[in-house]
């Protein structure tokens, strides 16, 4: 096995992902101590009780999270979430915002984990992290539906750009049944190619997102 790379955030206690969800909520079930009253003497357990909404932390998208008939976690295929040949992208401070289809024409994108290194997880758990995030376009959508792209990450807030209502990326990215995942983190430790990509959620039924263990394992 080559060398692994955490690309995820630490969920936790409180933490905002997205302004208007709720930070999760993790506390006891089974305390410690409760425990030893119901096994034998030195014998102890912890069960953990965790509440909050799917969209948390590092997490991927399902088409179902955008379409109604389209699949759900339960549905993916472990071949369309680990081990996937992975290529990043990097976009460079002074490119501005928009991420357009420019930073993506002439690679080869068949069937890959598309990684778009922006850096702006350097602003993650501050109030920076909300504003003026990078994102891409319908245009670089449109050309990573044509590539064959497999999966398209980012390392900011989101792949739209939230003052458009009508989510372009993510309608043409599930719509093509192309995953997504967001909020990641540590991309600049990745080379450009030479790496597998990894982004496991739990199999619910009827749920779009949820959060993954993302990492990538470099093969070069």
């Amino acid at each position: 096995m080559g060398k692994l790379v955490d690309l995820s955030h630490t969920i936790e206690e409180g933490l905002i992902t997205y302004k208007g969800l709720p930070a999760p909520i993790i506390c006891d079930f089974i305390t410690r101590e409760h425990s030893r009253t119901m096994y034998a003497e030195g014998t102890e357990f912890q069960i953990s009780k965790i509440e909050m909404v799917a969209n948390t932390g590092t997490y991927l998208d399902s088409p179902f999270h955008r379409f109604a008939d389209g699949m759900d976690l339960s549905e993916l295929d472990l071949r369309s979430v680990a081990s996937l040949d992975g290529v990043v992208i990097r976009v460079p401070v002074e490119h501005g915002r928009a991420i357009g289809s420019e930073l993506f024409t002439g690679r080869e994108l068949a069937g890959k984990a598309v990684l778009v290194h922006t850096g702006w997880d350097r602003h993650w758990k501050s109030d920076q992290y909300f504003e003026g995030f990078p994102y891409l376009t319908g245009e670089a959508a449109e050309l990573l539906v044509q590539a064959g792209a497999s999966l398209v990450g980012i390392d900011s807030m989101n792949i739209d750009n939230m003052d458009d209502l009508h989510r372009p990326v993510h309608t043409k990215l599930l719509g093509a049944a192309i995953l997504i995942v967001e909020h990641m983190t540590g991309l600049q430790h990745l080379p450009d190619n030479g790496l597998r990509f990894s982004a496991v959620p739990v199999k619910f039924k009827g749920v779009g997102t949820f959060p993954v263990r993302a990492f990538a394992e470099l093969t070069d």
